[in-house]
């Protein structure tokens, strides 16, 4: 369950990953089987590729599935949220949901990705896998219970430390629960893992919503999410087919340490990446300043957690089954995904971009307007999240978890001056700027320069990105336009500009002959 925690109110990522180990996945075979099945060593690299993206195909539509229907629920619950609350109750919990997504992002030591990556049967590691999860989240829970004052006290706001101390207790049903749902996506069984998130994103709904209602400010957030995650991991150990068993044997304790331990260093750099930025504007602008960021960042994390973290979940088991392949099989993988990945992202961080105040207003009202300004610039971001977390889920897959160390330090190193100058200089949109340029020169570059050296080709994708980036370009154009040209409410101007973006886009990036295939399907065969 190693992803960003929490709701659209105040959400980097999704619910909680759950899932079960060990039993039948989506298309009944277990998840031992599926990890051997596609290694006929007769089979050229386009056949290898062909088979593992059909199992993947088939859980990424699960997840889809599930992250949409958690999504709903939390952006519904979003709404009604922002018109109970105040924006310092959101800077509150956005100081709390740093110390949880760093600690979340560390405490199972990489035992999740550990697992799925594994080359051999999971339940010989399994036992010592789960005692490393246990010990290592309790650890950490111990070490942050304590840091929690002084951790709220350099965020601006000394009154966060018991929603922090609450908050970050959602790693200890994360230790019991890593090595099944490691399991569970390793086997592509989406099925139950979507059922458990959609279960914990309605309670999570639930108890926020009632309890915001009844004037427990940030503290809704926090319990609504702390009891998402006990449903969820009760789920998780009620589905599993992966007996819970504790055991410790020092040979795959090492191996698994070899693997987690970088990757967990390079998942905790991320977190600093993603909640630096909650922690330097809390400090200099205060908690109202922060809730303003913290909607407009959420905003702008849409589609990073709905189809970012579904793909997580497929990405990892496909590349890694990929790897143990060809070196070829790899590349060919990748160059297949990214220009698919980025001609999806593209048009939606235009529309963002271009179209905030009118989001922002008919979403959350008028008090939140300042969070328009902040959005439009962090569409950058959006895009640039994307194809990381899709270049880190590719190294971590070769095994190369140490290159995933690197490519966050080096994106670290220029991105916290870079936020707290830009926070001094122009408060929120300041912080955004400084996100944003960041991202662009220096992450994606290292992620290039990573993936190169782990022996990925990158060169035959580019001619791909020619068309996505023409037609955002155009989008961008057409979208400012009628935005300009229509009067009306902000959701007349949206589905007008965005409409219009949005076709503009899809008539220059999507070549004519795919065009005329999507109408013929589109039309019956009786009516032609």
């Amino acid at each position: 369950m190693n992803q960003r925690q929490g709701g659209d109110a105040g959400d980097r990522g999704g619910t909680g990953a759950v899932g079960t180990a060990g039993g039948t996945g989506a298309d009944g075979v277990t998840g031992a089987a599926r990890a051997d099945d596609a290694t006929d060593p007769a089979g050229t690299a386009g056949e290898q590729v062909g088979t593992i993206g059909r199992k993947a195909g088939r859980g990424l539509r699960w997840s889809l599935l599930g992250n949409l229907g958690t999504k709903v629920t939390t952006f519904v619950m979003g709404l009604v949220l922002a018109r109970l609350l105040v924006p310092e109750d959101f800077g509150l919990y956005a100081i709390a949901l740093a110390a949880t997504t760093f600690v979340m992002h560390v405490n199972d030591v990489g035992i999740i990705a550990a697992t799925v990556q594994w080359r051999g049967r999971v339940e010989e590691m399994a036992p010592t896998a789960t005692v490393m999860a246990l010990a290592f989240s309790t650890g950490i829970y111990g070490i942050f219970w304590v840091v929690a004052p002084y951790f709220a006290e350099l965020a601006g706001s000394a009154e966060a430390t018991p929603v922090v101390r609450l908050l970050t207790a959602i790693i200890l049903i994360d230790g019991v629960t890593a090595v099944r749902a490691g399991s569970l996506m390793r086997g592509f069984g989406h099925d139950r893992l979507t059922k458990a998130n959609i279960a914990g994103s309605l309670v999570n709904a639930a108890v926020a919503v009632t309890l915001a209602a009844n004037g427990a400010g940030a503290y809704s957030f926090a319990c609504g999410q702390v009891a998402a995650n006990t449903v969820t991991g009760a789920l998780v150990l009620a589905w599993a087919g992966l007996p819970f068993r504790l055991g410790f044997d020092r040979e795959v304790a090492a191996r698994l340490l070899r693997f987690g331990a970088p990757l967990a260093l390079g998942l905790g750099i991320e977190a600093v990446l993603m909640n630096a930025d909650y922690v330097i504007v809390g400090a200099v602008l205060g908690p109202a300043a922060l809730g303003f960021y913290l909607l407009a960042f959420n905003v702008s994390s849409w589609v990073p957690s709905v189809i970012g973290t579904a793909l997580r979940y497929v990405t990892v088991p496909s590349f890694s089954r990929l790897a143990e392949q060809r070196p070829e099989s790899l590349s060919l993988g990748v160059q297949r995904s990214v220009p698919l990945l980025v001609a999806f992202v593209l048009p939606v961080a235009v529309v963002t971009a271009t179209l905030a105040p009118e989001i922002v207003a008919f979403l959350y009202g008028g008090k939140w307007a300042p969070a328009a300004g902040v959005l439009a610039l962090l569409a950058v971001l959006l895009v640039v999240r994307m194809l990381t977390s899709l270049a880190f889920d590719i190294l971590t897959s070769a095994g190369a978890t140490r290159a995933t160390v690197w490519m966050n330090l080096g994106w670290a190193v220029a991105l916290v001056p870079a936020l707290w100058a830009g926070t001094h200089w122009y408060g929120i949109r300041g912080a955004a700027i400084g996100h944003a340029l960041a991202g662009l020169l220096v992450a994606l570059p290292m992620a290039v320069l990573m993936l190169s050296r782990a022996g990925v080709r990158l060169a035959p994708v580019l001619p791909a990105l020619v068309r996505p980036l023409l037609g955002a370009v155009l989008a961008a154009a057409v979208t400012v336009t009628l935005a300009g040209m229509t009067g009306g409410p902000p959701l007349v101007r949206l589905c007008v500009a965005g409409a219009g973006g949005l076709l503009a886009y899809v008539l220059l990036a999507v070549p004519a002959a795919r065009l005329r295939e999507l109408g013929a399907r589109a039309v019956p065969a009786r009516a032609r």
